[in-house]
């Protein structure tokens, strides 16, 4: 599960990775605000539009080659980024980043599951790998592209190179049993339980909301603390620090909360907790702001790799599908919400572009209420 988690760390560093890049194609490029969110929607858009789609195809044919493919696509279309000052060929390669993202996550999140034998916490380490990939980004982007420019851009292949090795790495560490692809493909239909669509459906609703007030917070966080503090750009970095070390306990914290008390009862008590902690967030002014930004980095963490879990029991027999959505759309849809709250900012205010956030875990509860918890299904232990 180790080299599993790393590896994920690896890929998901280019969902970071093209976010940070935009101040420099805004510096280097002269691009406007919506050309440079152009680039940011070009991915994400990209990568949810095709990530169903890869969940369908796992759930027909285990893939693990997938994972150290799909690792180098997304490495590559970043690291391509800054060699052409073509802002179409931008585009293009930073889709193709998207395409990378969205091809690895549903069958990664399948073999993860096999890995950990079904263990939450395990799909913890896997889901903290990423997290700790997105954070890392910013980091990664400035000291290649501060130093050399964005001529430097194909330094920025280097994690992807390594994430290939390890996801090889791990797929030749986990035990395939004799069954054949074809064979894994009749014990699915075989398997017990049934697709539950219904709960499947509210949980991927909420998976939405958070999604959104993740990514609407890490864009804004660092701006909105600086207005509410009066502080320099420390106190923003600082606060987007806060925010984004919640990834670093919130997802193993939320396997073993689960292992106690049930996933759904984790997952619904971090959405009432995330409502409170948003809207200190929003409201409060002065340094008590960094305590509610700890409070929703924890609200928003604990359930992360849950949903991951809960998903593929709902859908016992398209877990890619159940991985692709409840994993990898946690950053994308929230991607392509992110300029309607720019837009909305640059018309009001920030406070007032941010306020809607408070809504939203709250919409995600109601959608969680009414859950069960699922049974779990005999896992599919074909690696293909």
């Amino acid at each position: 599960m180790a080299l599993l988690s790393l590896g994920h760390a690896c890929v998901d560093v280019y969902q970071g990775a093209v976010a940070a890049l935009v101040p420099f194609f805004v510096a280097e490029r002269a691009y406007t605000y919506a050309a440079a969110s152009g680039i940011v929607l070009a991915a994400s858009l990209l990568s949810s539009v095709v990530q169903p789609l890869f969940g369908a195809l796992t759930d027909r044919w285990p893939m693990p080659w997938l994972l150290p493919v799909s690792t180098l696509l997304g490495g590559a279309g970043v690291a391509l980024a800054g060699v052409s000052g073509s802002y179409a060929l931008t585009l293009l390669v930073v889709a193709v980043t998207g395409i990378g993202v969205a091809a690895y996550h549903p069958e990664a999140a399948r073999v993860a599951r096999l890995a950990g034998r079904g263990s939450h916490t395990a799909m913890g380490w896997f889901s903290l790998g990423g997290n700790l990939g997105f954070a890392a980004a910013p980091l990664m982007v400035s000291a290649v592209i501060a130093t050399g420019g964005l001529h430097a851009s194909p330094l920025l292949v280097v994690p992807a190179l390594a994430g290939a090795a390890l996801c090889a790495a791990a797929l030749r560490g986990i035990k395939a049993p004799a069954s054949t692809a074809a064979s894994a493909a009749a014990d699915a239909d075989q398997s017990p339980g049934r697709d539950d669509w219904a709960s499947f459906l509210r949980l991927s609703g909420a998976v939405v909301c958070r999604s959104v007030v993740f990514v609407g917070l890490s864009a804004f966080i660092s701006l909105y603390v600086r207005q509410r503090t009066g502080g320099g750009q420390a106190s923003g970095t600082a606060a987007l620090f806060v925010l984004y070390l919640g990834g670093a306990v919130g997802t193993v914290v939320g396997g073993r909360l689960a292992t106690r008390y049930g996933r759904v009862p984790v997952v619904q008590w971090s959405y009432a907790l995330t409502v409170l902690a948003v809207a200190g967030v929003v409201l409060v002014p002065g340094p008590p702001l960094y305590l509610f930004v700890a409070l929703t980095s924890a609200g928003l963490y604990v359930p992360f790799s849950l949903h991951v879990t809960l998903g593929q029991d709902y859908l016992p027999r398209r877990m890619g599908t159940a991985g692709g959505v409840t994993l990898g759309l946690t950053v994308s849809i929230g991607g392509i919400a992110s300029p309607v709250i720019g837009a909305l900012a640059d018309a009001t205010s920030l406070q007032t572009a941010l306020a809607p956030l408070i809504a939203l875990p709250a919409l995600g509860w109601l959608l969680l209420r009414t859950l069960d918890e699922p049974e779990v299904p005999t896992l599919v232990t074909a690696t293909g």
